[in-house]
């Protein structure tokens, strides 16, 4: 298994607080250390999207400092909110300007009730000229007032857990959030203790 598995950073997933109802918007970002699914990509990384959402379809493009370049996804799918319940499904695919990593291309599949999530992606790895690597991630979160608390684990041809306990807010119009990462010795190939820092704002495009 790689050391670098991609995707859309913290601050920009889980904090950004932007007018949900803009249909074209846009954020940046900027982390300590950038780090998805327990796996550190890059130390002080800045970051950049923008987003379009009508109906409950959705799609946009984000991109990070990776140090070697640059980490460029796109994204598309649809999700729907009832009362406490919501949920959604999509496409992410995960590309770079350079050789630190290969492409990732996933289905991504959501639930949520109230303060807890269940995330679920399927995806497949390119592994530069070896064969084709098969993944899964799930990821079960739970939140309340701004804390919360993350469960992460990898199947398949990839292995390995995480778990990320963090809080977030805004302040003057600021999304700021920190974490703490645990990491398991088969995901990284040594188990880290990690704390995090990062920035964000989003904003509506007129």
């Amino acid at each position: 298994m790689k050391n670098r598995i991609p995707a859309i950073s913290i601050a920009t997933a889980f904090f950004c607080t932007g007018p949900a109802s803009a249909e074209l918007s846009a954020n940046i970002g900027w982390a300590s250390d950038y780090f998805y699914r327990g796996i550190l990509q890059a130390p002080s990384s800045a970051s950049a999207g923008i987003d379009f959402e009508r109906n409950g379809f959705y799609a946009g493009s984000w991109a990070a400092d990776v140090n070697d370049g640059l980490e460029v996804d796109g994204y598309f799918g649809y999700g729907k909110q009832i009362n406490d319940i919501s949920y959604s499904v999509g496409f992410t695919g995960y590309y770079y300007t350079s050789d630190f990593d290969d492409s990732y291309q996933e289905v991504n599949f959501s639930a949520g009730f109230k303060t807890v999530g269940l995330d679920v992606a399927v995806g497949e790895y390119d592994n530069f000229a070896g064969p084709t690597q098969i993944y899964s991630y799930y990821a079960l979160t739970v939140a309340h007032q701004g804390l919360y608390g993350k469960y992460g684990v990898f199947s398949r041809d990839f292995d390995g857990e995480y778990i990320e306990l963090g809080y977030g807010t805004a302040v003057a119009g600021i999304d700021l959030s920190v974490a703490a990462i645990l990491a398991s010795s088969d995901l990284v190939g040594e188990s880290t203790e990690s704390l995090v820092f990062t920035l964000g704002k989003a904003f509506a495009l007129d």
